[in-house]
């Protein structure tokens, strides 16, 4: 049934990123700032010949670049701060007008600028304060004294792509159980008020400052940062999650940070160990709140505890659902936790997979975990289940959940009320739907849906009923997202669809990016971001 080739599955996810030839192409102006370049060499140690041979080499083929793309015209817009932009996590950006429906990394029509990454990249652009922030791995070597396997978050300038800086961190020493290796960094980061968060390799949430070492302070409480040089990252403060929550991630922690007022939530990524069957740390925390001036966790909630099936790779979402905050996790037992996003005192639960469903190591039963992000919506909750894609394709679920609802029962004091039947506005299923590593976009009364198998799905948003589903005939890893009135789509063949929304399918154009499109699509103030394994695009119509 697997008709589609599944790259690299050990993660998961949302994933990413770019290639494009160096001939002809327009700048790649993502090399090191002079000054940060120069101080980096007046420190390089004498025994580092083979790691300036790598970055030489990779900044020879940087410097074969043709001069800068022609000015674009004028743009407006907004940033795109955080992974579905907005705390809802609604895959819909209504802000950008005038994006181009085709490009062409060949011709380097609508190609604004593009910028090196690793070799692969699965952590989600954002753009916030005029830079650009994405995780990768350290096959591109930026700085010679930072050789090696590491996770690292890029920083490029939105304006023309030039590399800034860079945030490094160290593989764990227990290898793949825990950080699976040439992985990077999956974390979509967060962007705020001259920070930057994000959840590294190492389990740690990262409050880092937007500018790195580039402005020569070391900002915040955190002083003992290892790499150091200009172009490194400059942390605030760090919270180890494996050293102070004693959590156990599964391959690779990955949470996108959620921001909320003064609070940031992730998910642990809590999992079990290299027999796929023992949890060694059930009591620890899988869903967090964290102060993010301090880094200092403010609550925590050991949902699911023993009965994690695998992993716990999503996200958290916030909405107003009945009057009522609530802040939405989805867990490694393919339930749906909700929570009051001040204390966590619980609120409700639903359970994504059908009472008779069984989980089998290495995806052949019948239950699943969920590793796309809640979408909140018009008071309800949008999610379906999957698995990590190297189990291959399966039976999943697409629910609505009324995030109002309650438990004809009252639940005792503290926990959360189970509203699996009375909180069920509709499902889509079973050999309709797949298993999916996707998040929803849901607009105008349409839900736009994806799975693994590759398969789109436009549904009516109150009934679930599908006006249409189209075969984009490859895997499908990131998410459909609603953009300057179309619906772009990656997929693995490194196809980028463009879709009319609408209750009837109609494709506007189909776009090559030349080689896998892992991630999801995003756009900020006038330009859309596509990512394939290695490059990052900057796409705008050009004067």
């Amino acid at each position: 049934m697997l008709k589609r080739l599944l790259y690299f599955a050990p993660v998961m996810l949302f994933l990413v990123l770019g290639a494009c030839e160096a001939a002809g192409r327009p700048a790649m102006t993502d090399e090191i700032p002079p000054a940060a370049a120069a101080a980096v060499d007046a420190d390089a140690d004498a025994d580092s010949d083979s790691a300036a041979e790598t970055a030489a080499d990779a900044d020879a083929a940087a410097d074969a670049a043709t001069a800068p793309a022609a000015a674009p015209t004028t743009r407006k817009g907004k940033d795109w701060p955080m992974w579905g932009g907005t705390p809802a996590r609604n895959q819909v950006n209504l802000n950008e007008t005038n994006l181009p429906d085709t490009w062409n990394i060949e011709t380097k029509k609508n190609i604004l600028w593009v910028a090196e990454l690793g070799s692969r990249s699965y952590g989600n652009t954002v753009v916030g304060g005029g830079k650009v922030f994405v995780g990768t791995n350290n096959e591109r070597v930026r700085n010679p004294k930072i050789t090696g396997d590491k996770g690292v978050v890029m920083c490029f300038n939105e304006a023309d792509g030039k590399f800034l800086w860079q945030a490094v961190h160290d593989k764990l020493p227990a290898g793949r159980v825990n950080d699976w290796p040439e992985e990077g960094i999956c974390s979509s980061p967060a962007v705020e008020s001259g920070r930057v968060y994000y959840v590294s390799n190492r389990c740690e949430l990262v409050c880092a400052d937007v500018e790195g070492f580039l402005d020569g302070e070391n900002d915040g409480p955190f002083q003992t940062e290892k790499y150091r040089d200009p172009i490194d990252g400059d942390f605030i403060w760090v919270l180890d999650m494996m050293e102070e929550l004693t959590a156990f991630p599964h391959n690779l922690a990955t949470s996108s940070p959620l921001i909320v007022g003064d609070l940031i939530f992730v998910l642990t990524s809590n999992g079990v160990d290299e027999s796929h069957i023992t949890i060694p740390a059930p009591e620890a925390p899988s869903f967090i709140a964290v102060d993010k001036k301090t880094g200092k966790v403010v609550w925590e909630d050991d949902s699911p505890g023993g009965n994690i099936l695998h992993g716990q790779w999503s996200n958290a979402s916030y909405g107003i659902m009945g009057g009522k905050r609530q802040v939405v996790f989805a867990g490694g037992n393919g339930w749906v936790y909700s929570f009051e996003p001040e204390t966590g005192k619980p609120i409700w639960q639903f359970d994504c997979n059908p009472k008779d469903a069984k989980y089998e190591l290495g995806g052949r039963g019948t239950r699943n975990y969920i590793i796309g992000t809640p979408v909140i919506d018009s008071d309800h909750v949008y999610i379906a289940v999957g698995q990590d894609p190297e189990h291959g394709e399966g039976p999943g679920h697409l629910y609505s959940i009324d995030g109002t609802a309650s438990s004809p029962l009252a639940p005792p004091e503290g926990t959360a009320a189970d509203i699996t039947v009375t909180g069920r506005t509709w499902h889509y299923g079973n050999k309709d739907y797949h298993r999916t590593l996707s998040t929803v976009a849901v607009h105008d009364g349409l839900v736009y849906a994806a799975d693994l198998s590759g398969f789109v799905n436009c549904l009516d948003q109150k009934t679930g009923r599908v006006f249409w589903k189209h075969d984009l005939l490859s895997a499908v890893w990131g998410s459909p997202t609603l953009i300057d009135g179309k619906v772009f789509l990656g997929n693995e063949d490194g196809d980028v669809t463009v879709f009319k929304p609408g209750k009837e399918m109609k494709i506007i154009a189909v776009n090559n990016m030349g080689s896998s499109v892992y991630g999801t699509p995003i756009a900020a103030n006038g330009v859309l971001y596509v990512a394939n394994r290695t490059k990052l695009f900057a796409i705008a119509k050009k004067s």
